[in-house]
């Protein structure tokens, strides 16, 4: 049996995560409002000079949200994030797309990143 998590809004877990990001000082961007109830969020994890990372979630064994590096394991380009956040959009027009913007190596998600 899968695991039960609370069941948000799209809209309400983006509105909830911006929020918390900026409440510790870390810039939190909607660059893509996408469907409201059910759209899929990609996180843009901007390093800056430690370059960008693409995360897209998933689900785990047990049905728990997890997610993975969709620009692969290493840092990548803005470009390189930006080009795969591209592709994504044209496959899923509901998609969100959220930049957090992390100057100082601080962000955590507050799920696992695999």
């Amino acid at each position: 049996m899968g695991y039960d998590e609370p069941q948000l809004t799209t809209a309400m877990w983006v509105s909830a995560h911006i929020r918390r990001c900026l409440s510790v000082g870390i810039p939190a961007v909607l660059v893509r409002h996408g469907d409201d109830h059910a759209g899929t969020v990609l996180i843009k994890w901007n390093q800056f000079s430690g370059g960008c990372q693409v995360l897209t979630p998933t689900r785990d064994s047990s049905g728990r949200r997890i997610w993975i590096r969709g620009t692969g394991d290493n840092a990548v380009d803005e470009q390189t994030a930006d080009t795969y956040v591209a592709r994504q959009l044209k496959n899923d027009p509901d998609l969100w797309v959220l930049e957090i913007e992390d100057f100082d190596g601080r962000y955590e998600l507050g799920e696992p990143i695999r």
